[in-house]
Parts: structure tokens; C-alpha cells; sequence
């Protein structure tokens, strides 16, 4: 029976790994202590150093390796599916006021950067349109679009003023598959004084790409303040099903 000391002592490890290798100290591939070593620096038994570096390798955060020591792991990137949510409800469901301001709108040929995101040759023919989200009176959202007039045609003629990219396209495009990348960086001086935020402030970035049987549609990145927003996918094993909501 484990007494109250190694229960503290255990779990004094325990948290003392875990932020080191949240924190970035302790990068993927580090070795960490081992048994006798960990044993040896907290004045505990080895079959306490044991029972935290199990429940480590069992939370994923760390592999063990016969013969060669535990190591941190590295990210497993995974797939799951995600919905397409229209930006409006998702502020509503918060119970604040939505609003919707276009900043920019440009008809253009695609660029190398555009062709690659859109997945078009260059010198196809786009819109571009930048616009801002809000809650209440706070910035929710940057949405930064691309949508391919090839696929599109009639988005040429629609100002999106009054209504949003997403919801527009939703409307009038069956699109057939989508592809999500969601991942963190520092906010650059322009999205943080979009977004009321300080410079450096951490945001999260959704980007994704829809195509339909006629070609790409739109490539679209929503940048969000990082402490206000997170995304939840909803899947089950081997489900081919895609939500359009």
C-alpha cells in the first residue's frame, strides 16, 4: 500500500516532468532521468521513479525504450474530420452579438503563393477578400479568403458586404471534400491590432480548403485570439462522413 510521503513524492515528479516537457524544456526525442537517477535526486524509492514514468508512457508523453532509457515523444499528427461551421452561430451560441465588417475585396489573377493554396495555376482568376468577425464589441475572428472564379463564377458579382464569404458559398457550392490545418503562432503586428491584442499574443490558425467535382472552391484562414477560442472534432472509428454544416 502506497503511504501519504510516495503518494506526494510521486506526484511532485509527476508534475515536475510534466512541465518540463510542456514547457519545451525537455524537446521531442530528450532522454529523461533515468529510474535510479530520478531515485537518487528526490530522496524516493526506484519503484516510485517506476510507477511515475509508467503513467507518463501511458499519457503519451513518453516512450520507453528497453535498454536505451525513456525518451520524450514525438507528435503524432492525427486526421479527423471537422465541420464547417458558420462563423455567425458560432458567436450566437456564445449568447453575444454578432457583426460582420469587409475589410478588403479584390478580383485578381492568382499569384505563386494564391496557386498553391488554392491549388490552381497561377494567373487563374480569384477574389480575394479579408474581413473581420466580432462578438459584442470584441474582435472574434480575421477571416482571410481565396475563392476560385473559375468554380465560382457568380462571386464576382456579389459585393459581400452584407453577408459573409462562408455562408454565401455554403449557400450556393455542393462541395465535395475539405481539407482542415489548424496550428499556433505569435501574433504579427498587424493581426494583433485587428484582433486588440497585444503583439506576440498567441493565436490559433484554422486554415481549409474545399473543392467540389469542378475543381478547388476557396481556401480560407480564420485567425483567432488564442485564450478565446478552441476547436472540437466530433468522429468515430473508420467514419468516411463529412459534416457540412
Amino acid at each position: 500500500m502506497t503511504n501519504g510521503k510516495d503518494a506526494t513524492l510521486h506526484q511532485r515528479i509527476l508534475s515536475d516532468i510534466e512541465r518540463q516537457i510542456v514547457s519545451g524544456t525537455w524537446p521531442p526525442g530528450h532522454r529523461l532521468p533515468f529510474e535510479v537517477d530520478l531515485a537518487a535526486q528526490y530522496g524516493c524509492s526506484r519503484m516510485t521513479a517506476n510507477k511515475v514514468l509508467t503513467h507518463l508512457a501511458r499519457t503519451g508523453l513518453i516512450e520507453r525504450r528497453k535498454k536505451l532509457g525513456s525518451f520524450v515523444s514525438q507528435p503524432v499528427a492525427q486526421a479527423a474530420v471537422l465541420e464547417i461551421h458558420d462563423i455567425e452561430a458560432e458567436v450566437r451560441s456564445l449568447k453575444l452579438p454578432y457583426s460582420y465588417r469587409l475589410d478588403k475585396r479584390v478580383v485578381r489573377s492568382a499569384e505563386a503563393g494564391d496557386a498553391q493554396q488554392l491549388d490552381l495555376p497561377e494567373g487563374s482568376g480569384i477574389l480575394d477578400v479579408t474581413a473581420l468577425h466580432l462578438a459584442g464589441e470584441r474582435p472574434f475572428c480575421i477571416e482571410e479568403r481565396l475563392i476560385s472564379l473559375a468554380t465560382v463564377a457568380e462571386a464576382v458579382d456579389e459585393s459581400f458586404e452584407q453577408i459573409a464569404p462562408g455562408p454565401w458559398l455554403l449557400s450556393r457550392v455542393p462541395w465535395s471534400t475539405a481539407e482542415h490545418r489548424i496550428y499556433a503562432q505569435s501574433a504579427t503586428a498587424a493581426v494583433a491590432k485587428a484582433l486588440a491584442i497585444p503583439r506576440g499574443t498567441a493565436v490559433l490558425i484554422v486554415e481549409r480548403r474545399t473543392w467540389d467535382g469542378g475543381g478547388p472552391v476557396t481556401f480560407v484562414r480564420f485567425v483567432y485570439p488564442g485564450d478565446r477560442h478552441t476547436v472540437v472534432a466530433r468522429f468515430t472509428p473508420g467514419s468516411e462522413n463529412v459534416s457540412r454544416g
